[in-house]
């Protein structure tokens, strides 16, 4: 792992892949470690001929955090977006793709092709709008347009997102119980639920880093973004959708109103994928980011 100053933050980030071939840059979702984009998977990439990056997201794993802000007041937030009023938050989507394109400054890298998964779609979105010339590609995964119109999520399911869980220094047991307990509800029914290599994973997560404010403040960036429909209708780069059939979290009408709102996008909707990415999908998720990629040509 590296750290590098990127736009006032510090990023930690690292690479596989021959350092000459195009690269990839991967975005992590809320509140998760760049390590949620895994090894094998990246390796993956990397034998068809890229250079991954992946990285943490400023205020999650190794980046600069922000958690000298105040706990998020979520009834404050609506509040002020609901009179038009910008509210008090530490950062947005806007400041999260300029992160990615200043690591790519920092790293010496032209132009990449950009993968996010969630918010790290979002994120994806926001650059390949406000950076034609930086983007080659973009893949979004298990994402949104943010059109306020779409199907929200059940109250039950971002009650789950949402309830703090218990500290993990205090009782890991519990740690465990309450984030599993939501991975497994969003996930699809399609493929086993692997939970020893999931609690190995948030494991990994809370010995990299543990701050469970940061979640909220990424919540805020994301609510604040608002509907990027119009951002979507400017990008003129080769773009691709993914979307799981069984998502609850961004169900899949959120990843057809994404795809159907940029110009020329491909919708690849899978059955029995929810709202994550098993490694029984690598391949197939490869296979599209690599034929995305090779599109821009």
């Amino acid at each position: 792992m590296n750290i590098l100053k990127v736009n006032g933050v510090e990023l930690a980030y690292d690479s596989f892949g021959n350092d000459n071939d195009e690269a990839i840059i991967l975005i992590a979702g809320l509140g998760t470690q760049m390590i949620r984009w895994t090894v094998p998977f990246c390796e993956l990439l990397a034998a068809r001929g890229f250079r991954v990056i992946r990285f943490d997201n400023r205020d999650v794993g190794c980046s600069t955090h922000f958690n000298h802000y105040p706990t998020l007041d979520f009834e404050a937030l609506e509040a002020a977006l609901m009179s038009g009023k910008q509210p008090d938050i530490p950062y947005t989507l806007d400041d999260m793709a300029n992160d990615a394109i200043g690591l790519l400054d920092a790293l010496s890298i032209d132009r990449a092709h950009f993968v996010g998964r969630s918010m790290g779609g979002m994120i994806a979105q926001v650059a390949a709008s406000g950076y034609p010339e930086r983007v080659l590609s973009l893949t979004s995964i298990m994402s949104s347009s943010g059109n306020p119109a779409l199907p929200q999520a059940s109250q039950e399911v971002m009650g789950m997102m949402t309830s703090p869980a218990p500290n993990p220094f205090e009782d890991e047991a519990g740690y465990l119980a309450h984030s599993t307990a939501f991975a497994k509800r969003v996930a699809g029914t399609g493929y086993p639920f692997e939970e020893d290599a999931y609690h190995a994973l948030i494991l990994e997560e809370v010995r990299r880093s543990y701050d469970p404010g940061s979640v909220g403040r990424q919540i805020a960036a994301i609510a604040v973004s608002g509907d990027r429909r119009p951002r979507l209708a400017t990008i003129k780069v080769p773009a691709l959708v993914i979307h799981g059939m069984d998502d609850p979290l961004f169900v899949p009408a959120c990843g057809e109103d994404t795809a159907s709102a940029i110009p020329g996008a491909e919708l690849m909707l899978v059955e029995g994928m929810g709202h994550d990415l098993p490694h029984q999908l690598y391949e197939l998720t490869a296979d599209g980011i690599e034929r995305t990629a090779r599109r821009h040509n």
